[in-house]
């Protein structure tokens, strides 16, 4: 099992900044990448940034160039850097962790941290 603990969402107007942590502890040695997913409401979760353990980094396209994921791999922490924000970026943000063992694919969530942009 991998436990997640997410922090860092609130209120921020926007072209502020904000900063999500997510720490992984459990079963870590087989997550094989992290990431950030969010959900609107009235709207499917969508995939906002990954990364690998080697650190391949992945991008919804919306915010390109304003977000930035990074891990570290000595606490087990992943983070996202937002900044920038656009009321459109106002969701519930999730943390996610993909474990990947004996070729079983199994993913990890968070409970999620709410981000909330005004305009």
């Amino acid at each position: 099992q991998v436990q997640l603990v997410e922090s860092g969402g609130g209120l921020v107007q926007a072209g502020g900044s904000l900063r999500l942590s997510c720490a992984a502890s459990g079963r870590i040695f087989g997550i094989n990448a992290m990431g950030w997913y969010r959900q609107a409401p009235g709207k499917q979760r969508e995939l906002v940034a990954t990364i690998t353990r080697g650190s391949s980094t992945n991008y919804l396209d919306s915010v390109k160039g304003r977000f930035t994921i990074s891990r570290d791999n000595a606490k087990n922490t992943v983070y996202v850097q937002m900044n920038s924000l656009k009321p459109e970026d106002t969701a519930v943000y999730y943390c996610n962790a993909r474990e990947v063992i004996n070729g079983l694919t199994r993913d990890y969530w968070g409970q999620g941290t709410q981000v909330t942009v005004s305009s």
